[in-house]
């Protein structure tokens, strides 16, 4: 068999009106007469093994071809690098039609699936037939027409899985860090309860006085109604925390540094607390603002998971949202807080790395007025970026301003860096730069396609080896 490099498996050349080919047999030139045959000259005979490539981007156009035996197939190859199937031969079927009219190379490898024997028409051969021959043309027509359909059909099947594909990953994504705050506190508010019995029933064991009972009855007014904690800047925080735990320490408080930030979070200061120092003797007083701490504690771990489970609620509306293309009316969000409660169910995750975490609310006005939904997606995305990216004990600034039109919010870490070669990917779906099984590469689509999209913002960063900052812009009011 003669080969060469620009006209593979070809073994010579036939005449189409040959009575051993019985071409009239085959639907496309049933309605050619024996002259109109012989008019069409000769085509290139190939005899293709196993696996042989009949047509791919490298090699010479494909041009029109009639299987006379054997089975032939088409893969894509996609962009991913995956190749999908867009078509099988059976002997008497031809194909290569929809290459030729459109007159563009496609990313396509057409091969033999076993042992095949076919003739193949070049283009200018191709181009005479379809101007001489109305009926061949009619046929070929149809048949472009109706693989053009099922391409475009596979095509947009195959988007379609795509986008169902990144939905569900990046609901998984979403869901998994407030279902894990809501299983960790679970387990931490049973341990809470047994605690809260356990100080309850020793209570019972001794008198108790009206004074004791009316401070008891005090403090679990001002543990309800304060429950949940209250907004300050990280040197406020720290500085209310060091001073309620020496208190606590003078009064010969147990677990003093446990208590203290429960009891700051409830806005109480230890000029408040006095009255239990007053009631209760030492041992007493322990019982009780542990009791107290405990009380707290439970009141803010029902609150993480009703936040969990709000923000699990949320998702499922924001992909309901975007299934259906819905929009939701008009609202005014605290951004402060909004960052706030994304530090609370990111909690352990800081804890486990001891990351401090610097607030600079410097903003006046934390609110935007807004019809996007899932804010705290982004700030979620970007913080767990940052909390991954951060030297163990080291620290995560997060800062907000305001700007003439626009809300602004800085995330910064103090890692490695994002490094140049590929930060013009950052933002690209599945690219990410964490090990295998520990990223999706989701995490930056998906909030800067919120920040673009749901609110008309803008998603930027800065990064150098030591410091990486991500940059929120958000319109006050909408678009």
């Amino acid at each position: 068999m003669p080969m060469d490099d620009s006209q593979p498996w070809l073994a010579g050349r036939v005449s189409l009106c040959d009575p051993a080919l019985d071409l009239r047999k085959m639907r496309v030139f049933a309605t050619l007469t024996e002259e109109e045959l012989s008019s069409l000259g000769e085509a290139d005979l190939l005899e293709v093994p196993a696996e042989g490539t009949i047509y791919s981007l490298e090699m010479q156009p494909l041009g029109y071809c009639v299987l006379l035996a054997g089975e032939v197939v088409a893969d894509r190859k996609e962009p991913d690098g995956s190749q999908t199937r867009i078509g099988i031969a059976h002997p008497g079927d031809c194909f290569g039609e929809t290459m030729l009219m459109s007159g563009r190379p496609k990313s396509v490898r057409v091969y033999a699936l076993q042992p095949c024997r076919m003739l193949r028409l070049g283009v200018e051969q191709f181009w005479q037939m379809m101007a001489c021959c109305p009926s061949v043309r009619k046929v070929i027509l149809a048949d472009a027409a109706q693989r053009q359909y099922a391409m475009q059909a596979e095509v947009l099947h195959r988007e379609k899985l795509i986008s169902l594909g990144t939905l569900a990953a990046g609901l998984m994504h979403e869901l998994h860090n407030p279902g894990s705050a809501a299983r960790r506190a679970s387990s931490q508010l049973r341990e809470n309860i047994l605690r809260l019995q356990e100080l309850s029933l020793r209570f019972c064991d001794q008198p108790t006085t009206e004074r004791q009972l009316a401070c008891m009855r005090d403090l679990q007014h001002e543990a309800i109604v304060h429950a949940r904690s209250a907004t300050m800047s990280s040197m406020e925080q720290m500085d209310a925390e060091e001073t309620m735990t020496e208190w606590l320490e003078k009064s010969g408080v147990q677990n003093a540094a446990r208590i203290a930030p429960q009891l700051v979070s409830m806005g109480v200061t230890p000029g408040e607390l006095e009255c239990t120092r007053q009631a209760f003797n030492d041992e007493r007083l322990s019982d009780a603002l542990n009791w107290l701490e405990s009380l707290v504690s439970s009141i803010a771990l029902v609150d993480l998971v009703e936040q969990s489970v709000a923000r699990m609620s949320e998702l499922v509306m924001a992909v309901k949202k975007f299934a259906y293309e819905d929009r939701c009316s008009l609202r005014q969000v605290d951004v402060h807080d909004n960052i706030q409660s994304t530090l609370t169910i990111l909690g352990h995750k800081l804890r486990q790395r001891r990351l401090e975490v610097i607030k600079h609310f410097q903003a006046s006005d934390p609110g935007i007025q807004t019809g996007g939904i899932a804010l705290s997606q982004v700030w979620t995305n970007l913080l767990d970026n940052a909390i991954d990216a951060s030297p163990e004990g080291g620290t995560i600034e997060v800062r907000t301003w305001n700007e003439p039109d626009a809300f602004c919010v800085g995330i910064a870490d103090h890692g490695a860096g994002i490094p140049e070669e590929i930060q013009s990917q950052i933002f690209e779906p599945f690219f990410t730069t964490k090990p295998v099984g520990h990223g999706t590469g989701l995490g930056l689509e998906i909030a800067h396609r919120i920040v673009t999209q749901n609110f008309n913002g803008t998603l930027t960063f800065t990064s150098q080896p030591g410091h990486t900052e991500f940059l929120v812009r958000l319109p006050h009011t909408p678009a």
